[in-house]
């Protein structure tokens, strides 16, 4: 059987965790794959706590410059488990720890130094269409379905990724797929802005390698700045780019750029 397009040629990371895999390739391109397919890649406790160290590791190897996030068998992820978030919900303070511990791992994920997209094959729903949203992009299969499931759950969901997805899509769009926990299919996904690009299933692979590919050919200077300056309030935008502007005085970044157009070449960053 041949290994899916995301994974092939790539290098398996150590993760310790069940579930949950990371690989590296040459193209600097690094995936994070949710494989428990028998559960429909429903993420357990485990995987969320295991996210932001897993997260850390791949930053941290040489190359690296874009992050593929997707499932395995054709399937994002059907979010939280439902099993073990019943056990939790048991418990008033297993609860709070809980959710202290997914929003961690959201937060980590928004947080990677590098572009972040979503490959979103199936079913993305509830912590599933979570971590989604905390990804920079999401390339979404045409006939993926998305949404965030607390109200079906009796769940109070979470300030962190409540404002994060009001931010994504305004707060009344936000306000419709928590409240109803719709799941949308396809090109609605587009309209309601979840989705930055929508392709036929057999493409979406190979559209977001492409895409990815093409990042780690752009400035990492640049998209630093721009994830720095996208990633806090707009009141602290001018403070959290000031860093970035500073160090693209010295940096070879701009210089590089410039030659490149000059002479007619691709830069090399």
């Amino acid at each position: 059987m041949d290994q899916p397009l995301l994974t092939r040629d790539r290098s398996p990371l150590q993760t310790d965790v069940d579930g949950l895999r990371a690989f590296v390739g040459e193209d600097g391109v690094a995936v994070l794959q949710f494989a428990r397919p028998h559960r429909r890649n429903a993420i357990t406790l485990a995987i969320w706590q295991a996210l932001p160290k897993v997260l850390l590791l791949i930053a941290q190897q040489p190359g690296v410059r874009a992050l593929l996030v997707t499932g395995a068998d054709g399937t994002f992820s059907a979010g939280a488990d439902i099993e073990e978030l019943a056990e939790v919900y048991a418990d008033p303070d297993r609860a709070d720890a809980y959710h202290a511990v997914n929003v961690a791992a959201e937060e980590a994920l928004a947080d990677f130094p590098h572009p972040t997209i979503a490959v979103v094959h199936g079913a993305c729903v509830g912590g599933g269409c979570q971590l989604a949203v905390a990804c920079d992009l999401r390339f979404v299969a045409d006939d993926a379905r998305m949404g965030i499931t607390p109200a079906k759950l009796g769940v109070v969901y979470p300030a962190v990724p409540t404002l994060r997805l009001a931010r994504l899509v305004g707060p009344s769009r936000a306000k419709y797929l928590l409240f109803s926990g719709e799941l949308l299919t396809g090109l609605r996904n587009s309209v309601v802005g979840l989705a930055d690009r929508v392709l036929p299933a057999g493409e979406l692979d190979v559209g977001a390698l492409e895409f990815a590919r093409l990042l780690t050919r752009r400035s990492p200077q640049t998209i630093g700045a721009v994830k720095a300056a996208l990633g806090v309030p707009p009141e602290d935008a001018a403070e959290a780019l000031r860093p970035w502007e500073l160090r693209s005085r010295e940096a070879p970044d701009v210089r590089e750029g410039l030659a490149a157009f000059l002479e007619g070449r691709e830069p090399r960053f």
